[in-house]
């Protein structure tokens, strides 16, 4: 090697920062109550159940326990259920040669879009009233969304993200 440069290349291009991203983002769906708070929240569910149970067999209206012990159970499925479905994620990752969408479902289940940069733009349904309402990339005549669960302030934190990025590996590495 006449510069005794390992790393570079003759076109000026170094073949390391190819794959590199320039964005990366995981995108969760939002989940305001924890564990703790699921806990809190089913006890003082259970307990304001319980009380007026039993001021109303009291009263000798004993079929309206039943149906508080049914509100409970279906309380308590809907908030597992919520939890089970916040276990899903999508990965939005741009590099100077692949815009790389991967969404990985709640029970595990995974897909992926490959496109390329050059050939990828993003496509925004706005509202006036609520803000950014859908995010899609749309590569020739494939559209995907992205995003779809995040709140309307993240969607657009993500859309300004992909958009610098996108119009950087456009421009060129």
């Amino acid at each position: 090697m006449a510069s005794g440069n390992l790393h570079a290349h003759p076109d000026g291009i170094d073949p390391d920062a190819v794959d590199r991203p320039i964005y990366a983002a995981v995108i969760r769906p939002h989940q305001s109550l924890s564990r703790d708070g699921f806990r809190l929240v089913m006890a003082a569910c259970c307990a304001v159940s319980l009380v007026t149970s039993i001021a109303c067999l009291v009263k000798g209206f004993w079929p309206v326990a039943g149906f508080f012990g049914l509100d409970m159970l279906a309380l308590y499925v809907a908030l597992k259920v919520s939890f089970r479905r916040g276990l899903s994620f999508e990965e939005v990752a741009i590099s100077p040669i692949e815009v790389l969408l991967r969404r990985v479902s709640h029970r595990g289940e995974r897909r992926e879009w490959r496109f390329n940069p050059l050939w990828t733009r993003l496509a925004r349904v706005e509202d006036e009233e609520f803000g950014l309402r859908a995010l899609t990339l749309v590569s020739r005549h494939e559209h995907v969304a992205v995003a779809r669960d995040a709140s309307p302030p993240e969607r657009e934190a993500v859309a300004r993200g992909l958009s610098l990025a996108l119009a950087q590996a456009k421009k060129g590495y």
